[in-house]
């Protein structure tokens, strides 16, 4: 059977034409023997038609452990290269090619060959939700839940630079007491807009709620003052990976749960826990890139084998040893951003 699409916009589809897209997905998934990956800001429809779901670092190591020979990955650019530099052999197809990331974006590789030569014999390392031709000019990535280890991994007399984002660089240097740490000053748009307004608002609106927050958020510093300040509860604030978000959220016995990240991730935390209430500290926090893989464009992937994503040998080869530093420091979370 093929889905009927209805056309411009997927929200007044009925139940009905939702099961005719989510039996076309799998029957074309099947049919071009593709495992079909969804990031945890994906819209839900896409998270709940995917073979997983999980941030890119987790997703692009089930990539290359896969033995289908197509990846389709729906997210967003850097997360698909990643996936092929971890799995070269294989067809990597991404909803949208168009679809960007506005932390990747904050630094190019000459931006970052120039900071280093500014630092020479500093050790660079870098978060995952970089670009291919960055982590090519990396020593080592990181990610949110491991960065402290990395970090903590390289010798207290070398000079480390950080990048690109400066809020979970904040809160690496917060947690190592380390100096010598440079960090560049990214910031991805969405997380940097869920501000302390919004926390002390969503807080004050809920006074005996857990609180979840993702260190690339600009609130993570305010919340750990709240808690210094005894505004808030040491014991009800957590500064958490998406993968420990989901972890604190599946052993969690409070009521409601105030989250602080991207609010597709939302949707991970409800199916986790369906007995507490999770809310949005900042119900605007949509990622418009992540929101590019539509349903229709998830199907035009795997009908038409697009958009394909591919990385130059020799910057894959190089950023594969940045990644792969990472991993012999330390396994990352499951769900590791």
């Amino acid at each position: 059977m093929t889905a009927t699409i209805p056309a411009p916009r997927t929200a007044g589809w009925t139940p009905e034409q939702w099961q005719d897209w989510r039996d076309e997905v799998r029957r074309l998934a099947a049919e071009r023997d593709a495992v079909v990956l969804a990031h945890n800001y994906q819209a839900a429809e896409i998270q709940d038609v995917a073979d997983h779901v999980g941030d890119s670092l987790a997703l692009s190591r089930i990539a290359a452990a896969s033995e289908a020979s197509t990846i389709v990955f729906a997210g967003v650019h850097f997360m698909a290269e990643t996936a092929k530099i971890l799995a070269p052999e294989k067809t990597v197809l991404v909803p949208d090619a168009a679809a960007g990331c506005s932390l990747a974006d904050t630094i190019t590789a000459d931006q970052l060959r120039a900071w280093k030569a500014e630092h020479p014999g500093a050790v660079v390392v870098s978060y995952v939700n970089t670009s291919a031709a960055v982590k090519a000019e990396t020593d080592v990535c990181c990610t949110s839940s491991n960065a402290v280890e990395v970090v903590e991994s390289i010798p207290a007399d070398r000079e480390v630079l950080f990048l690109p984002d400066q809020f979970l660089g904040a809160h690496v240097q917060r947690v190592t007491g380390r100096t010598n740490m440079r960090i560049w000053m990214g910031e991805c748009h969405v997380h940097a807009g869920i501000s302390p307004t919004d926390l002390r608002a969503s807080v004050e609106s809920n006074p005996d709620a857990e609180l979840l927050v993702h260190p690339e958020c600009g609130c993570a510093t305010s919340a750990l003052w709240m808690v210094g300040q005894g505004d808030l509860p040491e014991d009800r604030v957590h500064v958490l990976s998406t993968g420990g978000m989901l972890d604190q959220a599946r052993r969690t016995t409070a009521q409601r749960v105030l989250v602080a990240t991207e609010i597709g991730m939302l949707h991970q935390l409800r199916q986790a826990n369906p007995t507490t209430v999770f809310e949005p500290v900042n119900s605007r926090a949509a990622c418009p890139y992540m929101k590019m893989s539509t349903p229709e464009k998830l199907l035009r992937a795997l009908r038409e084998g697009r958009d394909e994503v591919t990385v130059d040998p020799e910057i894959a080869a190089r950023a594969r040893a940045a990644v792969e530093a990472m991993v012999a420091i330390g396994t990352p979370s499951p769900v590791a951003e």
